[in-house]
């Protein structure tokens, strides 16, 4: 790559306008984290646009900046939140109904977190049950709908220099891609036609991408996988990624499914549930919801473990997953797995995992470094013309790629993807591990 390509890249000057769709736990855990580490008040854990180095160059060329410094990212001062919620509540109220946050936190941040108030959202009950949006916005068709964001998008627009837009809303209703996500031109007849086949979060990535905003689909929903979306992602150079946030169960998957496929240890079978009691166990309560979240939850094996290639160790796994909704839980999700494994001479073993883990506490950080990371491919000429962005599958678990391509699941090779991605726009050498050289 020439100096000049390298040069090409945008600087992140101005504001950047993130406008999250849903107001909920996750979002208002990034926002008021990102203040409360604005303010000096806590440290950016978990985030690789804040925390992570990239090497460049030979291991003894001891050369590791911040991933912050070595491409233009947005810095967090210059980061201004929006978004839309059904409910009323501004990000503070919000916040502290989720109960993610300790309260001495919230009060200390509660000035600035009063300020953001949501959009009216749109909302159909028919693709998330259990809710009861009474914060909504009403039109004669979906595409006066898909009209009344994008004017929610300009009007933001004329305070901030750029805007990204991510999905944080609830998981919607299973559904499966037909005529009406073929084309751009076959989307907009049914929005005009209010196709039932388009759910609220096609309405809103319809809008940002008509927009040229680049958007990333938080949610296992069917909402930028589609031809249409893919195709209006690479007309209007608004680059996307999806789905659904890799936080618990399924990082600690993609994490040891590998590592059992490297050593060639046999998996009989996987058993994984979760209880959780925030709004999003609610949801995923109601058997439509859960369907699109098991869809997702699902995939990951099958592709790590290649079992046509590897069918003596692989070949007949029994993968069930359960979720469970537990009120007292609220925020603090349970995931726990049994894993029969299989080793030298097929003699059998176990492995138990159980991840007490903070849903929104580990999915706060992946939504700020999408957004962040979305609008540098945005400002990456090379990256932005693409449409997805599959190197960002490191935050997903159900990553979106070209159309015949198989998805990487593995967090590993996910990770060198990431990273040699970024080598790749600034014009620096790919990192392969091979060391050979450290031994001529």
């Amino acid at each position: 790559m020439s100096s000049k390509e390298v040069q090409s890249i945008a600087p992140a000057t101005g504001k950047l306008g993130v406008m999250v769709v849903g107001l909920g736990a996750v979002a208002t855990t990034m926002i008021a984290g990102v203040e409360a580490v604005r303010r000096g008040i806590a440290k950016p854990i978990g985030s690789l646009t804040q925390m992570g180095t990239i090497r460049l160059g030979k291991r003894t060329d001891g050369t590791s900046p911040l991933i912050k410094n070595f491409v233009p990212l947005a810095d967090l001062n210059d980061v201004v939140f929006t978004g839309w919620d059904i409910f009323e509540d501004n990000v503070y109220e919000a916040a502290a109904h989720a109960a993610v946050l300790d309260k001495d936190l919230l009060l200390r941040l509660k000035p600035y977190l009063e300020t953001i108030k949501p959009l009216p959202a749109v909302f159909d009950q028919h693709y998330v049950k259990r809710l009861h949006g009474t914060h909504v916005k009403t039109g004669k068709n979906k595409k006066d709908l898909a009209n009344q964001v994008v004017e929610d998008i300009r009007n933001f627009r004329k305070t901030v220099d750029r805007v990204v837009m991510i999905w944080a809303g609830s998981t919607e209703i299973f559904l499966e891609p037909s005529a009406v996500h073929q084309s751009i031109e076959a989307f907009e007849k049914g929005l005009e036609n209010s196709d039932e086949g388009i759910a609220p979060s096609q309405i809103y990535a319809y809008a940002a991408l008509s927009e040229g905003v680049p958007f990333a689909n938080g949610a296992p929903n069917l909402t930028v996988d589609t031809p249409a979306m893919i195709e209006l992602s690479k007309k209007n150079s608004a680059p996307i990624c999806g789905k659904d946030f890799k936080t618990g169960q399924t990082f600690m998957k993609t994490v040891l499914a590998p590592a059992f496929k490297a050593r060639m240890l046999g998996v009989r079978g996987w058993f994984s549930t979760n209880i959780l009691g925030n709004r999003d166990g609610e949801v995923l309560d109601e058997p439509q919801s859960f369907k699109t979240k098991e869809e997702s939850k699902l995939g990951s094996l099958e592709y790590i473990f290649q079992p046509d290639l590897y069918p003596d160790l692989y070949k007949d796994i029994y993968h069930k997953i359960r979720i469970e909704y537990y009120p007292p839980r609220r925020d603090d999700k349970e995931a726990w797995d049994n894993i029969d494994i299989f080793g030298w001479l097929g003699y059998p073993m176990q492995i138990k995992v159980d991840f007490l883990c903070r849903d929104s506490i580990l999915a706060a950080p992946i939504a700020l470094d999408l957004v962040l990371f979305l609008d540098l491919a945005k400002r990456t000429p090379e990256l932005a013309s693409l449409g997805i962005q599959e190197w960002l599958s490191f935050y997903l678990k159900s990553p979106q790629t070209a159309e015949g391509l198989y998805p990487e699941h593995d967090l590993f090779i996910q990770s060198m993807k990431l990273k040699n991605t970024l080598r790749y726009i600034k014009g620096e050498g790919l990192i392969t591990h091979l060391g050979l050289e450290y031994y001529d």
